[in-house]
């Protein structure tokens, strides 16, 4: 599903190519700082200490969270001041792309590199040593691993829209929501290795993100029934 969105509303256009590439870029750039917080807090605290280690976990999780979701709205301030130089290059004055085509681009860009990640993370796991499930655990760790993936790759799709909305009307309660929801849907992996914890309360917040965006983007539910019944 994430390649399908790439190659149909994304490859066939340059500019949104380099938005894309940017904004994976940007989840990248937080990632890098959020492990060397990581790495910093770990090697300086009792690697025998297993609350603490919990603990720094459960912190770690969340701080990157956060971390995600300032260089989201940084990304939005550039841009901002993109869009502002495009219109002034332009020969009519209007910019190329919009506020919410950008919004939705940065958002896939922000999901595929989480999704690429992710996907490293399970093919390392999937080399070895050991079997999955042998000790009578859940044989069910790639195939829930991969519904995860591909729920937070939609996710920080609709996740984008929703908050450059809110930076664009200076709506924060929105902004907020965003941050909530990926606090959230990052928690509900600490109830691992109970999948359904984690991945039912996961596609209820993308189904309630998707309906968001998409009102949000203009649609309607007579946009939705036409599309659905192939009528212009």
């Amino acid at each position: 599903p994430a390649l399908g969105l790439f190659l149909f509303t994304i490859a066939h256009d340059p500019l949104r190519i380099i938005v894309l590439i940017a904004g994976a870029f940007f989840w990248l750039a937080s990632l890098l700082l959020s492990s060397l917080i990581w790495f910093i807090t770990v090697k300086a605290s009792n690697p025998q200490d297993e609350p603490l280690q919990k603990g720094l976990l459960i912190f770690g999780v969340m701080f990157s969270v956060l971390l995600q979701e300032a260089f989201r709205f940084l990304y939005y301030k550039l841009l901002r001041k993109a869009i502002e130089g495009l219109v002034a290059l332009s020969e009519d004055g209007c910019s190329p792309i919009s506020i919410q085509q950008m919004a939705y681009v940065a958002g896939v860009g922000f999901g595929l590199m989480s999704g690429a990640f992710s996907m490293i993370n399970l093919l390392a796991d999937a080399l070895g040593p050991g079997t999955v499930g042998i000790h009578g655990d859940s044989q069910l760790y790639f195939l829930t691993s991969a519904f995860m993936t591909m729920v937070l790759i939609f996710l920080h799709t609709f996740w984008g829209i929703l908050f450059f909305h809110g930076c664009e009307h200076r709506c924060w309660w929105e902004i907020t929501a965003v941050i909530v929801m990926h606090l959230a849907v990052s928690g509900s992996t600490f109830c691992n290795p109970l999948y359904m914890g984690s991945l039912v309360p996961s596609y209820l917040l993308m189904a309630t993100a998707a309906t968001w965006a998409y009102l949000l983007s203009g649609g309607s539910a007579q946009n939705l029934r036409r599309f659905l019944l192939c009528k212009s």
